[in-house]
């Protein structure tokens, strides 16, 4: 059985694209949810029951299910988990990891909250990840003393899944001068959006170079890395596929766009 990686539209290719450089021999299967994408600016409940439906479709074929779009791990993956997941499968998300790396933690340390080295975090993501508070939620539970201060972005996944990255780096800009605004002097910004990697050289050119940005592609790569070398059962073979409930034709245009190769999506 495969590795699923899900994202309500391309932004969780970015986390696609890092998993397969770091586990070259891993299957790792992508479910975009594209007819329904942005996430971002829909209600949790209603979040919660599309990504539902995607994880449940993805388990028929994968053990593991990563939800690659912090939108729907706010809103959905702490609801999934409590209500009980069927036997042999999984379903992570993608704070946990870029939390355990602003924090220096290592994976699975659950000892008490304490001071870290960054005061003030930027925190730059959905207005539905801002909304859910998520983010601070988990941070409190490994650190004490940290300032967030989240900035709500909107437009900015509408214009990457179009494909105007001119139009993303202008909202990038106006959002950060409004975050900078409330925050002048972060110590580190997160991306909480896997959108955003596509555009960190614009946060970091408009941050400027004090500011330390995390980007969660690579971080959550190593975090699963981690994960299956502990549990290697959940990363048996099998096949790897690229499904949307988008139109395939463009949304095959679309990712090879982002990820500069080809990649041939099918419906779902």
């Amino acid at each position: 059985m495969s590795v699923g990686i899900f994202d309500s539209g391309l932004g969780g290719l970015t986390v696609w694209e890092a998993v397969t450089r770091r586990l070259p021999d891993l299957s790792v299967s992508y479910y975009g949810d594209n007819a329904h994408a942005p996430y971002g600016v829909r209600t949790a409940d209603d979040v919660h029951a599309l990504t539902v439906k995607a994880v449940h479709a993805m388990w028929e074929e994968c053990d593991l299910v990563v939800l690659a779009c912090n939108t729907a791990s706010a809103a959905a993956l702490r609801r999934m988990q409590e209500a009980g997941v069927p036997p042999g499968k999984r379903v992570l998300g993608v704070f946990v990891p870029l939390i355990e790396a602003l924090t220096e933690r290592q994976w699975g340390d659950n000892s008490p909250p304490r001071e870290v080295a960054v005061n003030q975090v930027a925190l730059f993501a959905t207005p539905a990840t801002v909304a859910s508070r998520a983010f601070q939620r988990e941070l409190a539970f490994r650190a004490i003393g940290v300032d967030v201060e989240a900035q709500a972005c909107a437009g900015v996944v509408d214009a990457i899944e179009d494909g105007d990255m001119i139009l993303a780096d202008a909202l990038v800009r106006s959002h950060v001068d409004a975050l900078l605004r409330k925050m002048p002097h972060p110590d580190a910004a997160i991306l909480g959006c896997t959108h955003y990697p596509l555009v960190a050289e614009s946060f970091q050119r408009a941050l400027g170079p004090g500011v330390k940005v995390f980007s969660q592609a690579d971080i959550v790569a190593e975090s699963l890395a981690d994960y299956l070398q502990r549990r290697p059962e959940m990363a048996r073979g099998g096949s790897t596929r690229m499904v949307t409930t988008g139109d395939p034709e463009r949304v095959s245009a679309r990712a090879t766009q982002f990820l500069r190769r080809q990649i041939t999506f099918e419906a779902a």
